[in-house]
């Protein structure tokens, strides 16, 4: 059975950066779904699909997409080729929300392997702070989401460590999904 592998984590954690390793170093990993989002492609640092408001709405009322939600201003989405995708045997990965975990749930049931990204408090201050994309205001309101996220994480959720070098989070993450033999480094 393909799982669909929801991966989610504060923002600064290195969900970014993990499927961006993912997607180039990998030949045996899960592929790695776009999202669609409401927001210009060259916003932020996640390779995803850039839609307009009315685009959004369009394809979400002709039922492409698999799971959609609405945070932070912007709307989200994947798209139905992971369903096609999981049919086929493949394992996908998806930037996911905690908060529209019970809806991937719903959908997929067994199917679904949630893991949880996670980081230090001091590592995550540090990686929002050289992004540069937030105010000392805004950092700190992360800091403080990131600490509730931590003391409810979701049940059931798989740990995935995150603060040190980024191979080695990858190399987790495969092991995670049986795409790695334990041990081995990329």
């Amino acid at each position: 059975m393909a799982y669909l592998i929801y991966l989610m984590g504060p923002s600064g954690s290195g969900k970014d950066s993990l499927l961006e390793r993912l997607r180039a170093e990998t030949r045996t990993g899960p592929l790695v779904a776009h999202r669609y989002i409401t927001r210009p492609a060259n916003a932020g640092c996640e390779n995803h699909i850039a839609l307009s408001e009315q685009e959004f709405l369009r394809r979400r009322a002709k039922g492409l997409f698999a799971l959609d939600w609405q945070a932070h201003g912007q709307h989200y989405a994947f798209g139905i080729e992971v369903d096609l995708w999981l049919l086929q045997g493949v394992d996908v990965v998806v930037n996911g929300s905690r908060a529209h975990l019970p809806q991937a749930i719903q959908r997929y049931g067994a199917q679904l392997m949630p893991v949880c990204l996670q980081v230090s408090p001091g590592v995550l201050r540090q990686r929002l702070e050289q992004r540069g994309r937030e105010t000392p205001i805004q950092i700190e309101q992360r800091l403080v989401r990131a600490a509730d996220y931590q003391q409810t994480l979701p049940a059931g959720c798989r740990l995935l460590d995150n603060n040190g070098d980024l191979a080695h989070t990858l190399n987790a993450l495969l092991i995670l999904t049986g795409k790695q033999q334990q041990g081995a480094v990329l």
